[in-house]
């Protein structure tokens, strides 16, 4: 019997839970070619602001055991070339699109709400809270709960209510649950954790900074118990509010720890950079592991690491979870 994937992305329903990592895959193009991408979720485009940006000096990437470190500074072509070239393509395949946007101000964000309120067939909005506050000396909106709920409630006061805004969070805080409930109770429909954590690498030989930023986001396996983490105490805290899990997941087992923890959907990264196709590998795999382990539907382990431990010789399946 096939396994129900079905998930809700707020009350938008999706056929199944693997979406794109922003920034990871442009805005679908990319893996067109080596998959069908309305097969997925979704695909959640790089962050898009306002005016076009060029963003950092090269070099802007670097490996590090069991990760990644990039320094890109949201390069992109601004919101206009967004809506006139790559969500029309997105529609056209048939994709699902959650459109990530950032911005150096609230009136960035609230501007950028606003042109996407006009935009048809946006499937939900990802709030790029992770981004410096030009106004508050280059603090990240996400670091404060205030600074984030004034970035979420100007969000959602300018988009259709139908469409769902999720706010994604910084883990380089003392108390993410503190910022979460701030989102929530600003308006956001749900929560995307984790964005990368703020690392950094050095050249020996050179004996200077890899990066020309110098700093970078550090992303991929290294981080996943991370992220698992963030999202668990999310869930305890706020168990109604939907999560959408990423940081290193690279296998549907990765995808199902992060479900368990309380994730509805997960989106997958930095693996895309060396198999382009993990999308749809980690979909398939992901209904196997849950088949083996006799489950049916997927909501049926949402957050089910939460629950206290079955009784001894009990057996997990759709019909008695």
């Amino acid at each position: 019997m096939p396994i129900d994937l079905r998930t809700r992305l707020g009350h938008v329903e999706l056929p199944n839970p693997v979406l794109t990592a922003s920034g990871c895959a442009g805005s679908g193009r990319e893996l067109a070619q080596y998959f069908d991408v309305a097969k997925i979720g979704a695909v959640v485009t790089k962050s898009v602001m306002l005016a076009p940006r060029a963003g950092r000096p090269t070099p802007r990437m670097a490996e590090t055991p069991s990760g990644m470190l990039n320094s890109i500074g949201l390069q992109g072509p601004g919101i206009d070339a967004f809506l006139q070239r790559d969500l029309p393509w997105l529609l056209s395949r048939g994709a699902r699109a959650v459109v990530s946007i950032a911005g150096g101000t609230v009136g960035e964000f609230a501007e950028l709400a606003a042109r996407l309120s006009d935009a048809s067939g946006v499937t939900a909005v990802e709030v790029n809270i992770s981004c410096p506050n030009v106004e508050h000396r280059g603090q990240v909106f996400a670091c404060d709960p205030d600074a984030s709920a004034e970035v979420i409630e100007a969000v959602r006061g300018r988009l259709r209510y139908d469409v769902p805004v999720f706010a994604k969070l910084s883990p380089d805080v003392t108390d993410i649950v503190t910022i979460a409930r701030a989102c929530v109770e600003a308006g956001a429909d749900g929560l995307s954790l984790i964005n990368t954590l703020l690392g950094m690498a050095i050249d020996t030989v050179t004996m200077r900074p890899v990066l020309a930023g110098v700093t970078g986001g550090l992303s991929g396996p290294a981080i996943r118990p991370v992220a698992v983490r963030c999202i668990w105490q999310v869930r305890e805290a706020l168990p109604d509010v939907p999560i959408i899990g990423m940081g290193g997941i690279r296998t549907g087992r990765d995808a199902l720890e992060f479900i368990l923890a309380g994730a509805a959907m997960v989106s997958i990264g930095t693996t895309i950079f060396h198999d382009p196709s993990a999308c749809v590998r980690i979909l398939r795999e992901l209904e196997e592991e849950l088949a083996s382990r006799g489950i049916e539907r997927l909501t049926d382990v949402i957050g089910l690491a939460h629950e206290p431990h079955p009784a001894p010789g009990r057996r997990l399946s759709g019909s008695s979870l």
